[in-house]
């Protein structure tokens, strides 16, 4: 892989795809698929949409690449593509019943994990997938896929004080429910 690539930033890749680089885009991808499938992984209300919407996301990426213009971060105006399908998505299948639990795409574990472990990350997983929609959203942005309080807010088209609101409530319930979970050393 050329190093101009390697050194590019991601906006650059975003603006030499759009000219036809079809090398910046595969950068673009490497970069930032595991994170945007976790990302939607986490949003989805179905493990079946995820695929789907991450595909949906890459296309919409590659059919506006032409006109695309920096305007924010490229991880942030990625994401919000995936965000917007989403959105989409529920809409048209608003009538149709969904699981609401948020399921995290399953990860291959490795056969030595001890018992211990696995039930800490299915409480863990638990009490993020109970937290109110917004909130969940915040926190999985911020904690999973790095993203700042105002890209947060570009993602999720609210102000910067309502993205830092949200992750203080997030951060307080899940901190709730993992001190009062058995095994966790708080109160039961």
């Amino acid at each position: 892989m050329p190093d101009t690539l390697l050194t590019a930033t991601d906006e650059e890749l975003m603006l030499r795809y759009g000219a036809g680089d079809l090398p910046s885009f595969r950068e673009l991808y490497r970069r930032h698929s595991q994170g945007l499938y976790r990302f939607v992984a986490w949003r989805a209300p179905r493990r079946a949409w995820v695929d789907e919407i991450v595909q949906d996301a890459w296309a919409s990426l590659h059919a506006a690449r032409a006109g695309y213009q920096p305007q924010s971060a490229f991880r942030t105006y990625l994401y919000q593509i995936a965000r917007n399908r989403l959105i989409d998505l529920l809409r048209q299948r608003q009538g149709q019943e969904h699981d609401e639990t948020g399921e995290l795409a399953d990860e291959i574990a490795s056969p030595q994990q001890s018992l211990e472990q696995k039930q800490q990350h299915a409480r863990l997983h638990a009490a993020i997938a109970a937290l109110p929609v917004e909130q969940k959203e915040a926190l999985v942005l911020q904690q999973f896929s790095g993203m700042s309080i105002q890209d947060i807010a570009v993602v999720t088209g609210a102000e910067a004080e309502t993205v830092k609101s949200r992750l203080r409530y997030a951060m307080q319930k899940l901190r709730a429910q993992l001190d009062g979970a058995p095994g966790t050393g708080g109160q039961a």
